[in-house]
């Protein structure tokens, strides 16, 4: 079992930068994969990007391809998402979540999550 928060959202101006943090507690974090996700009002919950248990491979969906970098230090239990040239569109609930599987990238294959953080972009 495994508990996750995640921080560092806000309100940011169109083209700026945001890095969110989660923190997870229980055993075994470096065993599992760790996504990103992001949902806004009235849209289904999106895939942002995944990383593998060692941080050795990473999965980002297209529309974020480029301008979001995901990473982990399993010495401190914290996977993170850096999010550049922020888009209005970019706005939504981010949440992260922890997985069995290998690079998952559905929401079906996450157990854990956490309860988001806001990201508004402004324009």
């Amino acid at each position: 079992q495994v508990q996750l928060v995640e921080s560092g959202g806000g309100l940011v101006q169109a083209g700026g930068s945001l890095r969110l943090s989660c923190a997870a507690s229980g055993r075994a974090f470096s065993s599992y994969a760790m996504g990103w996700f992001r949902q806004a009002p009235g849209k289904e919950r999106e895939f942002v990007a995944a990383i593998r248990w060692d941080g050795a491979g990473t999965y980002y969906a297209g529309s974020v391809k480029g301008r979001f970098i995901i990473s982990r230090d399993n010495t401190k239990n914290s996977v993170y998402l850096q999010i550049n040239s922020l888009k209005p569109e970019d706005t939504a609930v981010y949440l992260c979540a922890a997985s069995y599987g290998s690079l998952p990238r559905r929401s079906y294959e996450y157990t854990y999550w956490g309860p988001g953080t806001q990201v508004t972009v402004s324009s």
